[in-house]
């Protein structure tokens, strides 16, 4: 069954045509990476994907939700859908299990004790339990990143979206996150990634899109 399904999609930034008329169809369980050179449109073919940017024509399709601007629809959309940026985007005054636990808690509305729970199950996923009560500033890079993926994963997305996840890091940090994303990959988690990490699309990418 088909998690993602794009025909056709085109965006332009003024004069600039960045996606021309892409099509993609992705199955259930699949890991897709995205390569190609900087400006060929990856990234913003990912925000496409979770309705942050508003594409000119065609049509998309995710984990069952057809992309349309209703706010509604979009908010229904993100439940089912997760991205993790370069950037972290931590919220530095919550402690990791805070940061984890916001979102199930505001749109799910689950009590505390099941966010809590839901939070440790993630941050074991990610290998961070033992950094339940840190703060953001006391994490490597790497960790953060971890505790990024974790905070995606709690709210039980269908699919996930990762933009350049490792590019802000060095080696041996890219390597820790690498392998949380190997282990989604064995999980049966549909993904799609963009990323330079040509030895982690080769190895782990059911499949890799080049785009120019």
């Amino acid at each position: 069954m088909p998690m993602v399904v794009v025909d056709n999609l085109r965006k332009s930034f003024g004069k600039l045509e960045v996606l021309k008329g892409i099509s993609l169809t992705v199955e259930r369980g699949n890991v897709v990476a995205l390569l190609g050179r900087s400006g060929s449109g990856k990234s913003t073919l990912l925000r496409c994907l979770n309705g942050l940017e508003i594409f000119d024509s065609g049509s998309v399709e995710v984990a069952g939700h057809r992309l349309t601007t209703d706010p509604a629809a979009l908010r229904e959309l993100r439940k089912d859908v997760g991205i993790v940026f370069q950037s972290f985007n931590l919220f530095p005054h919550l402690s990791v299990a805070e940061n984890v636990m916001l979102a199930p808690r505001l749109v799910h509305r689950i009590d505390k004790a099941a966010a809590t729970a839901l939070a440790e199950e993630m941050l074991a996923r990610v290998g961070l339990s033992d950094k339940m009560h840190a703060r953001p500033d006391q994490l490597s890079g790497g960790q953060q990143q971890r505790v990024a993926i974790a905070r995606s994963l709690a709210m039980k997305p269908k699919v996930m979206l990762f933009d350049e996840v490792t590019s802000a890091l060095d080696p041996e940090l890219t390597a820790e996150v690498l392998v949380v994303l190997e282990r989604l990959a064995s999980d049966g988690m549909t993904m799609l990634l963009v990323t330079h990490e040509m030895g982690f699309a080769r190895g782990v990418a059911t499949r890799s899109v080049f785009m120019l």
